[in-house]
């Protein structure tokens, strides 16, 4: 069972107006109720302040995230975009009806929640401004002061703004864009850690930087996705490359293609072009490179080789372990 808090702030009653937040957290909550092909994720609940009659309390915010870490469940998620606030004594999200920082939920609460909840996995993601504070020790912020099975995902550091644009936040339009599939590995999981891998990759050294603390034995799957090549022909990698090092032999009948073949040149067989197929999947997925040939191709049709590359040979091993 997996339960997630989505919130979305754009107005505030004392405070400047957001225009992408409340977008935002609809967004997350699309792209978290299902897996890819319509399979149930997670079960959202949301909460957005639009405007004067449509406001998120302070109350009302920190009694619903209270409840979400109360949770005895696998996974527990809290979503929040809107501002954010940062003084001597730690980091607050503020809510609509807060009329200074310090009267927002405090983030140190939050992490307090997270570190007691009896859910195996405490995720918390952060598009606010100064969010990197979340899990620091106020008087040492170098130390993260998070319990085992917490994460938590900022859009910036301590000391920068959360940005907004084109009417959405920057932030989270990578984090939708990594849980949409950007993110994902060989075998369709988007993890915490691919998800930071992903938006830390897209923001440049004089843009805000996404801060990711964890404590974890293994990273949970946020969101599955269709992988880019079928489970049976990824596990087919340990038959065709038995061991590290291994070059797979290839020769004219295995390229199905008999434009380009000499008059003494063997036709294709049926059996070995099937395989010639897997492999190029691998290829194209950067699993395997020819060897001493421009394309598979050419290594086929001058009966060369092929061998696995490092990422080939990470995934020959885990499916030798039977981890696939």
């Amino acid at each position: 069972m997996r339960a997630a808090l989505i919130v979305g702030i754009n107005y505030y009653q004392s405070g400047s107006p957001l225009f992408g937040c409340v977008n935002d957290a609809y967004s997350v909550k699309s792209i978290l109720e299902r897996n890819d092909g319509g399979g149930v994720n997670f079960d959202c609940e949301i909460m957005t302040g639009t405007g004067p009659t449509d406001l998120v309390s302070r109350a009302d915010l920190k009694d619903n995230i209270e409840e979400l870490f109360k949770k005895d469940i696998e996974v527990v998620l809290f979503y929040f975009a809107g501002h954010g606030h940062i003084e001597s004594s730690g980091g607050y999200i503020m809510a609509s009806d807060s009329r200074r920082g310090d009267e927002g939920v405090s983030l140190s609460e939050i992490i307090t929640y997270a570190n007691n909840s009896p859910a195996k996995n405490k995720i918390i993601i952060l598009d606010s401004c100064h969010s990197g504070i979340a899990g620091s020790d106020v008087s040492s912020p170098q130390v993260a002061n998070i319990n085992e099975g917490v994460t938590v995902l900022t859009a910036s550091t301590k000391d920068q703004y959360a940005s907004e644009e084109n009417g959405r936040g920057v932030f989270t339009t990578l984090l939708v864009d990594a849980l949409s599939g950007s993110a994902a590995n060989l075998i369709g999981e988007v993890t915490p850690g691919s998800i930071y891998a992903h938006i830390d990759q897209s923001l440049g050294a004089w843009e805000q930087r996404p801060v990711f603390k964890t404590n974890v034995k293994q990273f949970v799957s946020l969101r599955k996705v269709a992988p880019p090549i079928s489970l049976d022909d990824l596990r087919l990698i340990a038959e065709y490359f038995p061991d590290a090092g291994y070059e797979f032999k290839l020769d004219p009948t295995y390229e199905p293609e008999m434009k380009g073949r000499d008059q003494d040149m063997p036709d294709p067989i049926e059996e070995n072009t099937e395989i010639f197929a897997i492999l190029q999947k691998y290829n194209r997925l950067n699993l395997l490179v020819p060897v001493d040939a421009k394309h598979m191709w050419n290594a086929a049709m001058e009966s060369k080789s092929c061998r696995l590359t490092a990422l080939g040979e990470h995934y020959r091993r885990l499916v030798q372990k039977e981890r696939i």
